[in-house]
C-alpha cells in the first residue's frame, strides 16, 4: 500500500471518529456533571401537587413509576400537565425550535412549567414565544441545569444552559425558584430530575451571580470580592436539530 493511500485511510478514520462524537450538548455548568445515580428504588415525588397528580394518574405512561424509567423528553411528553412545555421543546410550538436531543443528552435538572403556568402568560408574551425562535430557545434553556439533583440537594445559585443563573431556595417539597416561582411537584426520570413549576421562568428575571467575600485579619483588614467568570457559550443551532442560538 502506498504512503498516499495510508494517509488517506488515516484521514478518513479520523473524520469518522469526529463525526461519531456527540456535539449536541455544550454545557454551561460543571464539565463533569453529577451523574445519575443507580436507582434501585425511585425517590418519592415531592411537592404540594404530587399527591393529587398520583391519585389522578396512578398507572400508565404518565404515572410516576413509569416516568421514572423514561428519558426526560418522554417523561415530559407522558405528563398531561406538561403538554404545552412538551410542545415547546419538541418543535410543536415553533418548528424551528427542537431541543429534545439536547435534553435527552443529560443528566439535567429540568424546571418544567405546567400548562397552568403557560396559561398565566399574557397573549402578547405567549405569541412572542411562539413566533420568535431565538426568544423561545433562550427561555427553554433557562429552564435547564446540568446535573441530577433531588429536591433535598437542589439549592442556591447555579448556571443554566442559557448561561444566566437561577436561585433555588427552600428544601424538599417546599422549593422556590428566583424567590417567587413555586414547585408543584418534583419527580425523577431517567437521566433527569423534573420539577413542575407554577410559572414560566424568564432570563430577564435572573439574579446576579454570586459574589464571595473573604476577610483576612492582619495589621489591616482586607476584603476581596470575587465574581465567577462567565460561563462558556452553550448549545447553538448547529448543535441541536432545528434550534436557534441565543446571544444573551
Amino acid at each position: 500500500m502506498s504512503t498516499r493511500t495510508k494517509s488517506l485511510g488515516l484521514a478518513a478514520s479520523l473524520v469518522a471518529i469526529a463525526v461519531a462524537i456527540p456535539t449536541a450538548v455544550q454545557a454551561y455548568a460543571d464539565p463533569t456533571p453529577t451523574p445519575t445515580p443507580s436507582l434501585t428504588k425511585l425517590p418519592d415525588p415531592q411537592g404540594p401537587g404530587c399527591d393529587a397528580y398520583k391519585n389522578r394518574i396512578p398507572t400508565g405512561a404518565g404515572s410516576f413509576a413509569s416516568m421514572g424509567t423514561q428519558v426526560a423528553s418522554a417523561a415530559i411528553a407522558a405528563n398531561p400537565d406538561l403538554s404545552t412545555f412538551s410542545a415547546a421543546i419538541s418543535g410543536g410550538m415553533n418548528p424551528a425550535v427542537n431541543i429534545v436531543s439536547v435534553l435527552d443528552g443529560g443528566p439535567y435538572v429540568v424546571f418544567a412549567p405546567t400548562n397552568d403556568a403557560f396559561a398565566k402568560l399574557d397573549e402578547a408574551t405567549l405569541a412572542q414565544l411562539k413566533n420568535d425562535p431565538a426568544l423561545l430557545t433562550s427561555t427553554l434553556y433557562y429552564h435547564m441545569v446540568l446535573g441530577y439533583l433531588t429536591p433535598d440537594d437542589l439549592h442556591g445559585k447555579m448556571p443554566t444552559q442559557q448561561g444566566k443563573p437561577i436561585d433555588v431556595s427552600g428544601k424538599g417539597g417546599d422549593i422556590k425558584v428566583n424567590d417567587t416561582v413555586k414547585l408543584v411537584c418534583g419527580y425523577t426520570a431517567k437521566d433527569a430530575y423534573i420539577y413542575m413549576i407554577d410559572t414560566v421562568l424568564s432570563p430577564a428575571d435572573a439574579p446576579e451571580p454570586n459574589s464571595v467575600s473573604e476577610t483576612s485579619t492582619t495589621s489591616t483588614s482586607e476584603t476581596t470580592s470575587t465574581t465567577p467568570t462567565s460561563a462558556p457559550a452553550g448549545p447553538s443551532a448547529a448543535e441541536a436539530p432545528s434550534t436557534t442560538k441565543v446571544s444573551s
